[in-house]
């Protein structure tokens, strides 16, 4: 699978419908709402999360599994 990073870049590009020519900016929700940054925000909290979870799990102990 892909990252949360592959997708959120993914997801969030200026794309232009071929058929319709209607254009799709994620950056105007941004606009609209006063945070120009949420993209990169947004990024940098799943940036955040994967570091943390990262370190959470190389914490845990080993599981041993023997019968």
């Amino acid at each position: 699978g892909r990252s949360a990073i592959e997708w959120i870049i993914d997801r969030y590009q200026v794309r232009t419908d071929k058929k319709s020519g209607i254009t799709n900016d994620p950056n105007d929700w941004g606009r609209e709402h006063g945070n120009e940054r949420y993209i990169l925000d947004l990024l940098l909290s799943v940036i955040t999360v994967s570091m943390e979870s990262v370190r959470i799990v190389k914490s845990l102990p080993k599981l041993d599994f023997e019968e």
